[in-house]
């Protein structure tokens, strides 16, 4: 017998580059999708920001879209559950209202001015006292640091500083909190590890009051009011869970309810989650992150991103690819499953051709919003086809260099799990695992953050127990197994590549 019986659980995230949508049944598994595209400005170098409106747009077509599509009514819907791309700041009015567009994640780094006062102030070991680590660009509270020096109208408008979740939950429940995870990983030092406010540290960023109560993601934030309900077609009083960032929301989609498990994301940017059974101090001289309480009761996480995955193969396809782009809108295949072609026929280290993924800045594990991107080694003999696969491999050299940060400090996965829209490139998978040398663990296509975000809603809703009995009900993923000769090869890649940034960094930075 269905758990669900004739009831139905939505999941809805928006991301950098659409919103995607999902309904799912008794046996955990799709009935339908929808999504809605949506674009990312970038006014000038390191600043990406998006406006929330569109989000709360975008979530009220998804919502009518997919209850037309499986042909059911509100009353089917028992639960829902949101993500939004994690670690934004959203300044918003008393009826949420945002004032000003959402400054994006960590691949925003308009805050470096803030973070090099903090740390000249504080000194490198007072600012890893503060923050847990070295302040960086996903770092919330130095974007509100960012609009308290350069938008003080904003600022002093600002009823609550939000992250994309606790908007879109906000919008529907009319309730103004944050997953608990989210708070103290990404509001550091405002939030403090026990969940409260940080009274001595946090008035430098912002009040108390102008930061959202702290719940845990499972956690029913309210029901759908009547206003909300009249915008998305949700039954009013339908029950809408705290909900998180979208790269937790996929973790769980993919898996991840157990300490030992990476957890990586490949979309347009590629993130990362390493669950584990006790808390690490970050460490400076190689900028591991340490870890903080995660979603999973009793486990921590250690995170960290590269800013250009998915972006980057676009780039690749837009520029090199632009014929098949346009054969697909006249029924051509699409252009990136040629690309996936075109990759296989390239040895591994595509024929002496390496590049340093770093188009917007880097997070993880280099931190350096300056650096830049690099096509290194390229000969007159190679063609798109060698720069599509280095493409390919610069990401999998960046998974490869977070794998060594984490063997320096002792950690050595037992799964890995890679889900997100990189997971359709079948070689972009078995580099992933010929780079690290491990099995890794590949989610099926609809195993999205928004297929997490209706899963977490069955927790909230009493339907399932518990992340355990969740675990029972989701899908197996296919395992992708590694090549020992292709490992061997790609460890001196990976040398190249590591030694390339060190050697060209003083060079990245005199650019403009």
């Amino acid at each position: 017998m269905s758990v669900l019986k004739d009831k139905l659980l939505l999941g809805v995230d928006i991301g950098t580059n659409e919103s995607k949508g999902v309904l799912i049944d008794g046996s955990f598994r799709p009935i339908a999708s929808f999504s809605v595209p949506h674009a990312m400005e970038n006014p000038q170098p390191n600043y990406f920001e998006m406006d929330a409106e569109i989000w709360w747009s975008d979530f009220c077509r998804i919502c009518r879209g997919l209850m037309e599509q499986a042909g059911v009514g509100p009353e089917q819907i028992a639960g829902v559950g949101t993500s939004v791309m994690g670690c934004d700041c959203i300044p918003v009015d008393k009826s949420c209202r945002p004032l000003r567009k959402a400054i994006l994640y960590g691949i925003d780094a308009r805050s470096g001015p803030q973070i090099d006062a903090l740390i000249q102030e504080l000194g490198e070991d007072g600012a890893i006292a503060m923050f847990g680590h070295i302040p960086r660009s996903d770092d919330i509270a130095t974007k509100i640091l960012w609009i308290k020096d350069n938008e003080p109208e904003v600022y002093a408008n600002t009823y609550q500083f939000l992250t994309g979740s606790s908007y879109l939950t906000a919008k529907l429940t009319g309730k103004f909190t944050i997953d608990s995870y989210l708070a103290k990983a990404a509001f550091r030092p405002i939030y403090r590890q026990d969940g409260t406010y940080n009274e001595v540290d946090g008035p430098r960023f912002c009040r108390a009051d102008q930061v959202a109560a702290i719940a845990n993601v499972t956690d029913i934030a309210g029901g759908v009011t009547a206003e909300a309900a009249a915008a998305c077609g949700l039954l009013e009083g339908t029950p809408v869970i705290v909900g998180t960032g979208d790269s937790t929301a996929e973790s769980i989609a993919g898996g991840l309810v157990s300490p030992g498990t990476l957890f990586v994301q490949f979309g347009s940017t590629m993130f990362y989650i390493y669950c584990l059974e006790g808390q690490m101090d970050a460490c400076t001289a190689d900028h591991f992150p340490g870890s903080y309480p995660f979603t999973i009761p009793g486990s921590y996480a250690a995170t960290g991103g590269t800013n250009c995955a998915g972006t980057l193969t676009k780039w690749v396809r837009d520029l090199y690819y632009a014929q098949e782009v346009q054969a697909a809108r006249h029924g051509g295949p699409d252009a990136y499953s040629v690309m996936a072609q075109e990759a296989a026929q390239v040895p591994p280290g595509s024929n002496g051709l390496i590049m340093l993924p770093y188009f917007y800045g880097e997070r993880s594990p280099i931190n350096d919003p300056d650096a830049k991107g690099v096509m290194f080694g390229l000969s007159g003999s190679h063609t798109r086809k060698e720069i599509n696969r280095a493409a390919l491999e610069a990401v999998a050299y960046s998974l490869g260099s977070h794998m060594r940060l984490f063997q320096n400090h002792g950690l050595t996965p037992d799964r890995v799990i890679i889900a997100g829209g990189g997971t359709k490139n079948p070689v972009w998978m078995q580099i992933a695992a010929d780079v690290i040398g491990m099995p890794v663990q590949v989610a099926q296509d609809w195993q999205t953050a928004s297929y997490g975000d209706a899963c977490m809603a069955a927790i909230g809703c009493g339907i399932l127990p518990d992340f355990p009995a969740l675990k029972q009900a989701m899908p197996l993923s296919r395992p992708v197994m590694p090549d020992p000769q292709r490992h061997a090869l790609y460890q001196k890649y990976l040398d190249l590549y590591e030694t390339l940034y060190q050697r060209t960094r003083d060079l990245m930075h005199q650019l403009p």
